[in-house]
């Protein structure tokens, strides 16, 4: 299996010297999904542990979850073949897992039996993963609309 972070070579993506367009989601190699991942294990590493607060124990995860999930899934899904541009996420794209993961996180795995106690119901979660999103979504489309007018 071809586990390339970036984007292969596909209609409309790369010219033909190999160089990238603007029409090309970087994935794994996105600037904000690599910022999202250092930023977690600095929180968890660093700020937790020296400087604790409220935010990075209670909600800095939530706020990076868009911005780093959507990128692996939608690799994943090109990988798949069930993506078939390279284009930044769409508005579906970001949309769909912040529901399904404010419905599984917060509405319900904190009511099964095996998660009490393990996981907590928190409605401030879900707007921290809608600012996340927004954060993401605008960041994706100003960079490749800013791209394109270069």
């Amino acid at each position: 299996m071809d586990v390339n972070l970036l984007p292969e070579n596909p209609e409309g993506s790369n010219t033909a010297n190999g160089t990238t367009t603007s029409e090309t989601f970087r994935y794994l190699g996105d600037p904000l999904f690599l910022a999202c991942l250092a930023l977690y294990f600095l929180n968890r590493w660093v700020v937790k542990g020296y400087v604790p607060n409220d935010f990075s124990q209670s909600h800095f995860n939530d706020l990076i979850c868009i911005p780093f999930w959507v990128p692996i899934m939608v690799w994943s899904m090109r990988k798949l073949g069930l993506r078939s541009s390279d284009y930044p996420p769409s508005a579906i794209e970001i949309l769909v897992p912040l529901f399904v993961w404010t419905v599984l996180f917060e509405m319900v795995i904190p009511f099964l039996p095996s998660f009490r106690g393990l996981a907590t119901a928190d409605p401030f979660d879900v707007q921290w993963y809608c600012l996340g999103a927004l954060i993401a979504s605008i960041n994706w489309n100003r960079r490749h609309n800013r791209e394109a007018l270069e």
